[in-house]
């Protein structure tokens, strides 16, 4: 267990506690910290190990406010999140050259800003046991009936957002292929809310910004909206709508990789031998009402998971790294919490000053994947040692499984 943290954070109003120090953590994202803990509305601060600098709040935070939310201490990736299954396949199983498969995969599911020609029809989708892939792709119509409750100005992004559900977009998003300790085959993804969440979360910024209670924030970035407001109400109702989306856009991809996968081994799936479960799906930018020292707090988690006790959940590092599968332990003290990922080290701006495509090729040895310039801001290098920040939380989670990535798709 870790007896180094948490430590308190020097100069935060609100009780914030870190399982990071501060001489590793950059200054700007301090400081953001403690202007975060110094909105009257919040009741702590927990800062997870992957914690750097975010557009907003911090990436790596968990932030507790009574009666008010902040909708940039979830950001503009409304239910960004990880879902993994564990399949039958092993590696003994796998050909040496997995070029075929990942042209398979990214030919099911559209990278960057692509989206499908026409709506992914759910109904020829087999959903995947535990990913709750068979409740969201049910329940289709009730779900789209609520799209005209969202926002007035983003009502005409219907169609779009239809064509996106199950769509990848950029970034730091990937679909991979991964080995455990065992031998055993994994497939795993990590994607958002894309264009219709980053829509309303800026709609709703822009509208708390104006707000009057607002107007003498230190930093306005971090405007709140109110328990009891018409405001508070209307952007719950969209973000709780986002939220779903993203975790159904998980499971459809998911879904459409699985079959890839059959469709790659078709020997092996004869008669649907391919088994695939051990299913987890999870958001880490999110907000949720939580009992917190017998109050009801709104806790938004901006780049961490919830870590209660028994909660599985998906740790990533790079695309050269792998990622952990890890069981909650239930610590109350991070407010129940885990970190989302390794967490960026340097900006994607002086990733791309500082390496190399040779670099990128040396860090990604092994992985099959791109290797241009389009993913060198994703390089291994510009994100923090993996081991090390699963280390520095063994208070939080328990590893269940550590994964190799041999294959990596990304936009």
């Amino acid at each position: 267990m870790s007896t180094a943290f948490p430590v308190a954070l020097s100069g935060a109003r609100a009780e914030t506690l870190m399982w990071a120090h501060e001489h590793d953590v950059d200054h700007a994202a301090l400081n953001q910290l403690r202007n975060i803990s110094a909105l009257p509305w919040v009741e702590g601060v927990r800062v997870m190990p992957d914690v750097h600098l975010g557009k907003g709040a911090t990436v790596g935070s968990v932030i507790a406010m009574r009666d008010a939310v902040s909708p940039n201490a979830v950001g503009v990736d409304i239910g960004c999140g990880m879902i993994g299954v564990r399949t039958s396949l092993t590696a003994d199983d796998l050909p040496d050259d997995l070029s075929r498969l990942r042209s398979r995969i990214e030919a099911a599911i559209p990278v960057g800003f692509t989206a499908h020609d026409e709506p992914v029809d759910l109904r020829r989708l087999r959903p995947v046991a535990g990913s709750g892939g068979r409740e969201r792709l049910r329940g289709e119509q009730k779900f789209w009936d609520r799209f005209q409750s969202l926002h007035p100005r983003v009502r005409q992004l219907e169609t779009r957002a239809r064509k996106q559900l199950g769509t990848l977009g950029g970034g730091n998003h990937f679909v991979e292929l991964c080995l455990d300790q065992d031998g055993r085959v994994w497939l795993q993804l990590h994607s958002g809310s894309r264009n219709i969440g980053k829509s309303l979360a800026e709609q709703h910024v822009g509208i708390a910004k104006r707000l009057d209670h607002n107007r003498g924030l230190v930093d306005r970035e971090l405007a709140v909206f109110l328990a009891g407001t018409p405001e508070m109400d209307a952007y719950l109702n969209d973000l709780w709508w986002a939220q779903d989306y993203a975790a159904r856009s998980r499971a459809v991809m998911m879904s459409l990789a699985v079959q890839a996968v059959r469709e790659q081994f078709p020997d092996l799936d004869a008669d649907g031998a391919l088994r695939f479960d051990g299913g987890v799906n999870v958001h880490h930018n999110y907000v949720a009402r939580e009992q917190i020292d017998g109050a009801e707090l709104i806790v938004t988690r901006k780049g961490a998971i919830r870590a209660g006790r028994g909660d599985l959940g998906l740790i990533p590092g790079s695309m050269g790294t792998g990622s952990y599968v890890v069981r909650g332990l239930g610590n109350s003290r991070s407010y129940w919490s885990a970190s989302h990922g390794a967490g960026r080290k340097m900006s994607r701006n002086r990733a791309k000053k500082e390496f190399t495509l040779d670099d990128l090729a040396a860090q990604t040895a092994g992985v099959e994947c791109r290797k241009d310039l389009g993913v060198l801001d994703e390089i291994p290098g510009a994100y923090k040692d993996l081991d090390a920040v699963i280390a520095a939380q063994s208070d939080l989670v328990e590893v269940v499984a550590r994964l190799r990535t041999i294959l990596c798709v990304k936009g």
